[in-house]
């Protein structure tokens, strides 16, 4: 047996065989971290850049939904990969494994390529589109097009993050994503204020930083740290493998995709009532995201726990995984948005002290949303279990309700009905009605894992 074979051997039997709880810990520290370094740096562009006014700041709310859209389909490959490498490796089948993640891949660097020059091409109009005014189009203008030349970069780094989680490596992506984001923070302000850049400065720092990660990350594929190898010729020409791994991130698709479309709801509606209220959301969803980006994480840690152990047929330990980090993503949900809803005012001061409507709306709407929070450990646990167990229908059209089949309508109905607080409570609404429907999804799921794990068949042809 070679070393090689040891160590993937020695890999499976702590995902299969060591105590879960402390398993899912020990994968969802890196995880934690690399969410709140990756919100870190998208707040901290936020927060250089509404030093240049108000208008700044509404643009790079604008531009979010852009970032979104290239996450969505760095996230959709990346998590759809995962999840079929994941539970090859589970299977022990390792030469699959290594063909879904090379596919992944190279599936995602093209797309990223074809975002790109579709983005520089319709810079303008999209910017409109999206939702920018007169006063924030040509700071979004400028902050979209180096973001557009990022975009290659940041759909595979986000590709090989979810590879190297998905099979146990969290570590290793936490360092790759985490230097990344670290370098962004140190760049924004030499780019923005020394060179004089302006928003411009702040879209170079976020496309270089995803550029260094792309390369930290492809290092750990190419030097063998992984358990799977990237190579072109592993490239499957199967289009079955790939509308599986568009199947398997569809739920991470419409989480991610329905996130730009909000952000462009959200935006529209709140343009009615000016340029603060655009800046004021822009900060709100930074600061929510990042507590968010916390349980998050804490899914991710659980996910290759469960799709690991569902791939090897361990069910008592998904039942046991899926508790947990149910009950945890709770805690935490309650303790970290607390903590926010007292000083409110205080974080909307952190970025734009010199706006008294902003920091007021702004506050209103960070306290609807920190007690709303409460309910989403269940939501991400249910949906993340569903996504990694091959439910993919399921998983799908509960990541679709948060910010599509409720938020969206709420957004845009409900400011014409109760005017600005329309807007700022929008999200808040749709969380606790997402937790409704969520909760019978996750008696659901328990229910047929103690029945696998009882012997009783299921038909699910991915397994």
């Amino acid at each position: 047996m070679t070393d090689e074979e040891i160590r993937r051997q020695n890999h499976y039997r702590k995902m299969t065989e060591s105590p879960v709880h402390g398993l899912i810990i020990k994968l969802a520290v890196p995880t934690i971290i690399s969410m709140l370094v990756s919100s870190i740096y998208n707040m901290a562009d936020t927060y250089f850049v509404s030093k240049l006014g108000t208008s700044a700041a509404g643009a790079v709310g604008v531009v979010f939904s852009v970032m979104a859209i290239i996450q969505a389909v760095g996230f959709t490959i990346g998590m759809g990969g995962g999840v079929i490498m994941s539970r090859q490796l589970g299977a022990k089948e390792t030469e699959k494994a290594m063909s879904s993640a090379s596919t992944a891949f190279f599936f995602a660097l093209a797309l990223g390529i074809l975002l790109a020059v579709s983005g520089v091409l319709f810079n303008k109009p999209l910017m409109k589109l999206l939702g920018a005014t007169e006063t924030i189009l040509p700071y979004a203008q400028s902050y979209a097009a180096y973001i557009f030349l990022g975009a290659p970069f940041m759909c595979t780094s986000f590709v090989m993050n979810n590879l190297l989680r998905s099979e146990g490596k969290a570590a290793f992506a936490m360092v790759g994503i985490t230097a990344g984001g670290l370098l962004n923070i140190a760049l924004d302000p030499l780019f923005i204020f020394t060179f004089g850049l302006g928003t411009a400065g702040a879209a170079i720092a976020t496309s270089l930083s995803q550029a260094i990660s792309f390369i930290i990350l492809l290092a750990f594929f190419m030097m063998g740290k992984s358990n799977v190898r990237i190579n072109i010729r592993r490239v499957s020409l199967k289009g079955r493998l790939y509308l599986d791994i568009v199947k398997m991130g569809l739920p991470s698709l419409s989480r991610q995709g329905l996130a730009s479309l909000a952000t462009v709801a959200l935006n529209v509606s709140a343009a009615a009532f000016g340029d603060a209220a655009v800046a004021a959301m822009s900060i709100t969803s930074r600061i929510t995201f990042f507590i968010f980006s916390a349980l998050l994480g804490f899914g991710q840690g659980f996910q290759p726990v469960c799709s690991f152990n569902w791939g090897a047929r361990k069910y008592v330990r998904v039942y046991d995984a899926v508790r947990f980090t149910a009950a945890v993503g709770t805690i935490l949900m309650i303790i970290i948005p607390g903590i926010c809803f007292i000083f409110s005012s205080f974080l909307l001061q952190c970025f734009i002290s010199d706006d008294a409507q902003v920091i007021e709306m702004g506050s209103l709407a960070l306290r609807a949303q920190c007690f709303a929070l409460a309910f989403q450990g269940i939501c991400v646990t249910t949906n993340m279990a569903l996504q990694s167990t091959s439910h993919y229908g399921k998983a799908t059209f509960l990541a679709l309700c948060r910010q599509g089949i409720f938020f969206i309508p709420v957004v845009l109905i409900l400011p014409r009905i109760i005017g600005l607080n329309g807007v700022l409570f929008a999200q808040s609404i749709s969380d606790i009605l997402t937790f409704f429907v969520s909760i019978f999804f996750f008696i659901s799921f328990l229910k047929e894992v103690k029945d696998r794990a009882s012997g009783v068949h299921y038909d699910n042809p991915l397994h």
